[in-house]
């Protein structure tokens, strides 16, 4: 292949995004975004929504924050340690994240598949901008920004969180905010700092239009919802907002990918 410069390289591959996805033999994927605080079940509805998926033929990807084989031991050795300032948390979430975009669900979708994202970009969002970070500064980091085509919140109060949560385990320390509330108590911490994080979740609804899911629901009523919820909105593709993000994928191997 000719070298061109990067310029001229990413301008030919928005380009040939827009080419690729025009042909009707060859359908963009779709990605499925699952967010909601700890203990909302949307763990459990992942699992059901992909198994029924599957039984309808869809080809079917998953993927789950904090999950990089490259990033994920690093974040892990940096817990455990409670070192981990908040600028530190979020940068290695987000180069988590990146690395899992580029190597599992942007190929994914440029072939056609269904893709579920057990927590995306707003999870960062979320528990950083309690953290203390800028919401401007956090979107930058995640750039170039691949957006969902239909994000589910599973809604619950901060007092079902804490219930559902404390009931099984005991709060890890960043899970339970103890660097942002310095309780030393994992449960305590746990429920003040969930009722911020859901805060921050439920101004993200309003910005980014998720779908609200009420996860105080049966398990049954809320998978059938989604059910109804997907065979709606599947058509409705967020492609012309991501060809950015594909077309900088496609460069970063010379556009070689067919």
């Amino acid at each position: 292949m000719t070298h061109q410069p990067p310029r001229v390289l990413l301008r030919v591959n928005r380009q040939r995004v827009r080419d690729r996805f025009a042909d009707p033999a060859r359908p963009p994927g779709l990605l499925v975004a699952f967010e909601g605080p700890d203990g909302s079940g949307k763990t459990t509805q992942r699992k059901l929504f992909k198994t029924w998926l599957k039984s309808e033929d869809y080809d079917v990807v998953t993927t789950k924050w904090n999950s990089s084989d490259l990033i994920k031991p690093l974040i892990k050795s940096r817990k455990a340690i409670h070192v981990l300032s908040a600028e530190e948390f979020s940068l290695l979430h987000a180069a988590d994240f990146r690395h899992r975009v580029e190597q599992e669900i942007l190929p994914a979708l440029w072939e056609g598949k269904v893709v579920i994202a057990d927590r995306f970009l707003f999870t960062g969002l979320a528990r950083d901008a309690v953290r203390g970070l800028d919401l401007e500064w956090l979107l930058r980091l995640y750039q170039p920004l691949l957006w969902p085509d239909l994000v589910f919140y599973f809604s619950v109060t901060a007092e079902t969180s804490a219930e559902r949560v404390t009931a099984a385990r005991l709060p890890s320390f960043y899970e339970a905010g103890q660097d942002v509330t310095s309780v030393d108590d994992p449960v305590t911490s746990f429920r003040r700092f969930i009722g911020r994080v859901i805060s921050e979740y439920e101004s993200l609804a309003l910005i980014f239009n998720f779908i609200t899911v009420d996860a105080e629901q049966s398990i049954t009523a809320q998978h059938h919802r989604l059910r109804e919820l997907f065979r709606e909105r599947e058509r409705q593709r967020s492609l012309k907002w991501n060809i950015g993000a594909f077309a900088e994928w496609l460069s970063l191997d010379g556009g070689s990918r067919p």
